[in-house]
């Protein structure tokens, strides 16, 4: 009776053994934790002007498409920018054009007094070749010389006025490309005023109700993406050694019971979870402890149906065998 009752203990102590030892083996070959959530790109939704809102077209969880409208900003005020700074091109556009008349008034002006040049200078060179002959009086040359310079200064003066309106009209020119731009910036911001949805997903932090005052580029809700999920999976770092981007995982979402969602290793964080956290832990005192630290694994999920949602609670398992590897 005693010998049945040492075999007895001895065959349990052996089922106790083997199992865990396939336990061990288990976990060595499939490693897995549970400290693992799903995550999928979130955009925040933010004007690009500063207004009051008019009219909020969303609601809390509502699926949207991309380009669908948001909400909108009252565009009063920037239809006005819009008015005046069109007013301001048209009336750069009519003075350059006024330049552009005075200028071609100018240009018959230096014509006429540059062909009075030509003559006077022909005059003066004949009469002091006369004066030189001894057929012309000093006082004929020195009229002539004086209708030279005239004529002269006549000249200087239209090049003059003709190049202070070729300068006005070059600065217009550039009035009116400034208000082309000031144009195009009034109209932006009027566009600006329908915000729309940048990519398909869900409407979530909704908080934002007709006659709030938003500032630009202040977020005012999110989108949460629905075109890529994934699981970031913190594994302890005695199981890194083993886990290869590409290997396959097993993700169960704890909201949904009964569904397995597959996958693959993307990354491996570079660094644990308390490295980046905005008080790291200190270990430099006299009672430190070891503490197995552990690392982020990004996992890619194939493309499902399932009704996910991000910081669900999930259990990942890694396929580290050889054939699991993609």
């Amino acid at each position: 009776m005693k010998s049945l009752k040492v075999v007895g203990a001895v065959v349990i102590l052996s089922a106790i053994a083997v199992g865990l030892l396939l336990y061990w083996r288990h976990q060595e070959r499939y490693p897995s934790t549970d400290d693992a959530y799903v995550g999928a790109n979130i955009i925040y939704v933010a004007p690009q002007v500063t207004g009051q809102v008019a009219e909020v077209l969303v609601i809390e969880n509502q699926p949207v498409k991309t380009g669908d409208l948001l909400f909108t900003i009252d565009d009063t005020q920037f239809k006005a920018s819009v008015d005046q700074a069109k007013a301001n091109l048209d009336s750069a556009v009519q003075q350059a054009q006024s330049y552009g008349t005075q200028i071609a008034a100018a240009q018959a002006v230096v014509d006429s007094t540059q062909s009075a040049y030509n003559t006077a200078l022909s005059n003066l060179e004949r009469a002091k070749a006369l004066f030189s002959d001894g057929d012309l009086a000093q006082a004929s040359l020195d009229q002539t010389s004086s209708e030279f310079a005239r004529a002269a200064a006549q000249l200087t003066t239209s090049q003059s006025a003709l190049l202070a309106l070729q300068s006005g009209l070059a600065a217009k020119q550039d009035d009116i490309l400034s208000s082309q731009a000031q144009v195009e910036i009034a109209q932006a911001n009027q566009n600006w005023t329908k915000i729309f949805a940048s990519a398909d997903g869900w409407i979530a932090n909704l908080t934002l109700r007709p006659g709030s005052s938003v500032s630009a580029n202040a977020p005012q809700f999110s989108i949460v993406e629905s075109s890529d999920w994934w699981v970031d999976a913190n594994f302890k770092e005695t199981s890194l050694p083993r886990i290869r981007p590409g290997q396959q995982v097993t993700v169960k979402i704890d909201m949904m019971p009964g569904v397995t969602l597959t996958g693959k290793v993307a990354s491996i964080g570079r660094g644990s979870g308390d490295t980046f956290s905005l008080l790291p832990s200190e270990n430099a005192s006299g009672n430190w402890v070891k503490v197995t630290r552990r690392f982020p694994v990004r996992v890619e999920l194939d493309p499902t149906d399932a009704p996910l949602r991000v910081g669900g609670s999930s259990k990942v398992t890694v396929d580290t065998t050889p054939q699991a590897q993609k």
